[in-house]
């Protein structure tokens, strides 16, 4: 892929709808949260195989928000938008709305960052990525904080990584008072 090429933000946007069926249905009657993420991850993909025009996996998902829970017979609509690109990774932003038709009641239910890296199909390794052309004041924004987050995530990882290393479990023993475990070790 050329180093030069760039690509609109609004070319690989993508939306999918999807009526919940009773199938999807979890113990409590609810829409299960598996289904849920399953159709994030390949929301994510779309939108971020449509930016790279090829093969992509998903590296890493950030937290799920489960704003609202869904109901059986309600139509969820996912919005996917490539927000941040690196050489091989690209963030892909989803927001997850459900529809009631009976009541006409709209509401959020999820949200998302999902980090896609382009791979070669043939040798399985990462491949670069187009640019993204920047076009108003909100992509500029995604883009922006897009950074921030693959910055604020290469810290914690570096922060955690070194605590692990220097984890005292006699000193820390004390931490464990009041906490809702016991202590049952020979």
């Amino acid at each position: 892929m050329a180093e030069h090429e760039f690509r609109r933000v609004k070319e690989s946007q993508t939306t999918l709808k999807e009526l919940m069926v009773p199938h999807y249905a979890n113990f409590g009657g609810k829409v299960h949260g598996g289904v849920i993420l399953s159709l994030m991850d390949k929301i994510a993909y779309t939108c971020a195989a449509s930016h790279a025009r090829g093969y992509c996996v998903t590296a890493s998902i950030d937290s799920v928000d489960f704003l609202n829970s869904v109901e059986v017979g309600e139509l969820l609509t996912l919005h996917a938008s490539v927000n941040y690109v690196g050489r091989s990774s690209m963030e892909v932003g989803i927001k997850v709305v459900s529809e009631d038709f009976h009541n006409g009641i709209v509401k959020p239910t999820n949200t998302s960052y999902f980090t896609m890296v382009a791979v070669d199909e043939e040798t399985r390794k990462p491949t670069s990525v187009p640019g993204l052309v920047l076009e108003d004041d909100v992509e500029i924004k995604r883009f922006l904080e897009g950074m921030m987050r693959r910055k604020f995530k290469q810290h914690h990882r570096e922060e955690m990584r070194q605590a692990r290393a220097e984890l005292d479990i006699e000193r820390e023993l004390p931490k464990l008072d009041g906490q809702n475990c016991k202590l049952s070790r020979s």
